[in-house]
């Protein structure tokens, strides 16, 4: 290899390890980030009943408070893979309802039928405010609707904080990079001399 070559080796692997120590620095600025996110969630629990929102984006959702919504009107289901109560795997069935501050999804309940719960037409439920895929938030109802047993509460114990252990590969697989480049220099040396 000329030295031009080594050069540019050197250059490659030296902003690839470079890149791979951004990463790594990067996600734990992530974890401060997520554990401080999770600690405001936490504490959502203990505090006071709010409105639901109207609008469920943004950057500050008010995951896992205590809210109540009157649903006018079921404009929809959907039926999802969820937890009940106690644990056990199942279907929660949620009904997407038109109200005058906005549409909002409601999970009215578990059961273990994949569609369950679809003669329930609206009405008040009171709640905890979790994730949704469609609306940012919905409310999970106290208590089973329409026969249905009652749902997981939402919880932020259920969001995966691994960030620590990225970093640690990113670090990794920095280090990994470097001891084979200087085994293949090594190796470079005895075969020149």
């Amino acid at each position: 290899m000329s030295r031009l070559g080594l050069t540019i080796s050197t250059v490659i692997v030296g902003g690839a390890i470079a890149v791979m120590i951004a990463l790594g620095l990067w996600q734990l600025e992530r974890m401060a980030w997520k554990n401080a996110l999770l600690e405001r969630y936490a504490a959502a629990a203990d505090q006071p009943a709010i409105t639901y929102p109207a609008d469920g984006s943004g950057e500050s959702l008010p995951l896992y408070r205590r809210s109540s919504l009157d649903c006018a009107e079921v404009s929809g289901w959907r039926h999802e893979a969820g937890l009940n109560a106690d644990g056990a795997v199942g279907y929660v069935h949620v009904a997407d309802c038109r109200r005058i501050e906005g549409d909002a999804a409601v999970e009215i309940g578990w059961s273990r039928r994949p569609v369950a719960g679809t003669d329930w037409q609206g009405g008040t439920v009171e709640g905890t405010i979790g994730p949704d895929v469609k609306y940012g938030v919905r409310l999970v109802a106290d208590a089973g609707l329409e026969g249905l047993e009652t749902s997981a509460v939402p919880s932020p114990e259920a969001i995966p904080n691994n960030h620590l252990s990225y970093a640690i590969q990113w670090f990794a697989f920095a280090a990994i990079a470097l001891i084979i480049y200087l085994l293949a220099l090594r190796r470079r040396r005895k075969e020149q001399a």
